[in-house]
């Protein structure tokens, strides 16, 4: 479990393919606190930690996660959001992210407001919901959603925001994870159930 507050911004050194895998060594910060097995968010997917290096850590990212996100697409040089798993004796600054991507988004504008940034992104509405003001994890990142249609939504971002995560290089027309609530999906799934 993951809040959506990012920790650290990594750089993804290494990407190999290696059968219907890839393999991702990335360069961070917290890198050299992580240990073998733990659970770490990069860009909002869930992977496990298989190697540790000196100041970098290898994920191992299979078929499954390649097709449903864009870690894929993960090229040497990017920049990866990166947070650790909860802890349950913390606050809970952002919402309850379990790290599991339900599907891509696609950048579809960025307006600069000359003191934060409106992203507009599409999205297929087709098994998951938002709410007008309901939370959306956008790479990793627990961000607040406004002017909800059934293919589109906005998400303002704050200069802390853009400095320490991969907002700063995203360009239009780039993939995106997309988390939705997990609340609000036990609640869809089961209004689809009564009805």
């Amino acid at each position: 479990m993951f809040t959506g507050i990012i920790e650290s911004l990594g750089e993804v050194i290494s990407a190999k393919k290696e059968n219907t895998n890839l393999i991702l060594t990335i360069k961070s910060d917290i890198s050299e606190e992580l240990k073998i097995d733990q659970s770490v968010s990069h860009n909002g997917v869930c992977l496990t930690v298989t190697e540790l290096h000196p100041n970098a850590h290898t994920v191992v990212a299979v078929k499954e996660t390649l097709t449903k996100s864009s870690i894929g697409g993960l090229a040497d040089g990017d920049l990866i959001n990166l947070e650790r798993c909860m802890q349950m004796n913390g606050r809970l600054d952002g919402h309850i992210v379990q790290g599991h991507v339900d599907g891509k988004g696609k950048c579809l504008s960025i307006k600069d407001e000359e003191g934060s940034w409106i992203f507009e992104f599409s999205y297929d509405s087709t098994d998951n919901v938002l709410v007008e003001k309901g939370s959306i994890c956008i790479n990793g990142v627990s961000l607040t959603c406004f002017e909800v249609t059934d293919s589109s939504f906005k998400v303002a971002i704050i200069p802390y925001t853009y400095e320490h995560t991969n907002f700063k290089k995203m360009k239009k027309n780039d993939e995106v994870n997309l988390e939705f609530d997990i609340i609000g999906k036990y609640v869809h799934k089961l209004v689809k159930r009564t009805n």
